[in-house]
């Protein structure tokens, strides 16, 4: 009985070793059966692109990827600017120069017209953005890429599954949602980043979704990797201060999803841009976006020589909501950037009633005193824990403002209401602005032309007056107003 028992014990122990010899054989076939399932997928998907650039991008995407350092950021002012401004001693000119009257258009006021897509297919990606409902059609393959493993390898493994998918009709409607709402690159990244993180929940994915869309609209945009991660890098030829930059082959490159937030550190990336990809991001906003009107009304009141004053406009809600998202761009951007035209409307209608029929110089005055006063003076710092320079459309819809607020929004006011010249004027820790008219007064000197200095945050100062801090100081920077 025991030989017998032992023997069987014998014949069990034999069986389970054979059975478990049989489960590893089967977890090592099943295991070669994947990876040979999952390069015959590598083999396809290059069989299947769309695109000749992809597969030799994805082979560089596999070549070693090195260590790039964050460059030192750019400060916006060498100096703090004001906690408070001294106001003028009022003073009473002699109104000079030819009387003006404000053109007043009476064929606007209309609401923008909402962009709204043809057909809207049950299985279509639908969003507000900024007022206006969109929809895209995102290709169910495009949807399987994954970051997997969260490494370099897990990159190329997205760009293959995305670049072997039905991608093009996605990026055709972008360009197309993108033309007709006449989006600037700021708008475009905003689309794309929205379409991006409605597709994927997890934020290394939509990362790298827009990665690729942004690429394949011709962006010069990389991918890198910090702490395991994802971070988007846009390459653009003018400053985003504030904004963590690397320098790839000497071009800068600036993670704008982390404007204000501090700094990256060390990441790691590749050389190499995708091929024709080599669109900077220009912040530039010359023409507003068309963007369904969510319109509101505002009413600004001032006081100016023991007499009150009020002036009433209608803004875009959603327009102000788009400006909000604006990274720190370079002054010219908003200098440059035209108000809202019924807002602009609205305004010339108010200062009709004021202005109209006065000389030049008591009309311009008259703008400068309501810049200064009708805003009360704060440091972005305090007002919203950063620096901001704001649109002249902001500057009205908020109730404070700093320097260069007051003086993006006077310059926009007296070339659309005058027509007259405007540069803005930069000190180490200020900025004002000065015209290119015939008066007496503070001057400075730009391209061989004498401009008179109008300090929009001077309260109580006319034109030619210059606070006396700066007066024997040679402004940094001037910016011309087109």
């Amino acid at each position: 009985m025991l030989q017998n028992k032992g023997g069987g014990q014998k014949l069990f122990n034999l069986f389970g070793r054979f059975s478990l010899l049989l489960l590893l054989v089967s977890v090592t076939l099943n295991a070669q059966q994947s990876f040979k399932d999952f390069k015959q997928t590598q083999v396809e998907s290059f069989k299947s692109y769309k695109d000749e650039r992809d597969k030799a991008f994805e082979k560089y995407l596999k070549q070693e990827w090195r260590a790039f350092s964050e460059q030192k950021p750019t400060p916006f002012y060498e100096e703090p600017k004001p906690l408070e401004i001294t106001p003028a001693t009022p003073q009473v000119q002699t109104p000079v120069g030819p009387k003006v009257y404000l053109q007043i258009r009476e064929d606007l006021n209309e609401s923008v017209v909402e962009t709204k897509p043809q057909s809207i297919k049950p299985q279509a990606l639908v969003f507000d953005f900024f007022g206006t409902k969109l929809a895209f059609d995102v290709a169910e393959n495009l949807k399987k890429s994954n970051f997997n493993p969260q490494n370099q390898s897990g990159i190329t493994n997205f760009f293959t599954v995305a670049a072997s998918s039905e991608y093009e009709t996605l990026v055709s409607e972008i360009e197309n949602v993108a033309k007709e709402m006449e989006l600037n690159d700021w708008g475009v990244y905003l689309l794309v980043t929205k379409i991006s993180q409605k597709v994927f929940s997890n934020h290394d994915n939509a990362n790298l979704l827009s990665w690729f869309l942004l690429n394949k609209l011709g962006y010069a945009v990389k991918i890198g990797l910090a702490n395991g991660h994802t971070l988007l890098m846009h390459y653009a030829q003018k400053t985003i201060y504030a904004t963590p930059r690397y320098s790839f082959s000497n071009k800068n490159y600036y993670v704008v999803a982390n404007y204000a937030k501090g700094g990256v550190g060390k990441i790691f990336s590749y050389e190499q841009e995708y091929p024709n990809a080599t669109k900077e991001l220009d912040l530039s906003l010359e023409r507003l976006p068309k963007f369904a009107t969510n319109a509101q009304q505002k009413s600004l009141k001032f006081s100016l020589h023991g007499e009150s004053y009020s002036v009433a406009f209608s803004y875009n809600k959603n327009l102000i909501d788009f400006m909000a998202t604006y990274p720190q761009a370079d002054y010219e951007t908003f200098f440059n950037t035209p108000l809202d035209k019924n807002t602009l409307n609205d305004l010339k209608v108010a200062f009709k009633e004021y202005v109209g029929g006065k000389k030049a110089s008591e009309a311009i005055n008259f703008v400068l005193h309501f810049v200064q006063n009708a805003f009360k003076y704060q440091q972005d710092g305090e007002q919203f824990s950063r620096e901001k320079v704001m649109f002249a459309q902001e500057t009205l819809y908020y109730d404070k403002s700093d320097c260069e607020d007051r003086a993006v929004l006077f310059s926009s006011l007296v070339k659309e209401f005058f027509g007259i010249n405007v540069v803005g004027v930069k000190y180490k820790d200020h900025m004002a602005t000065a015209l290119y008219i015939p008066l007496d007064g503070d001057n400075v000197t730009v391209k061989s032309k004498k401009f008179v200095i109008a300090d929009p945050t001077y309260m109580n100062a006319t034109v030619g007056m210059s606070m006396p801090k700066y007066r024997a100081i040679k402004p940094q920077e001037y910016i011309v107003v087109r």
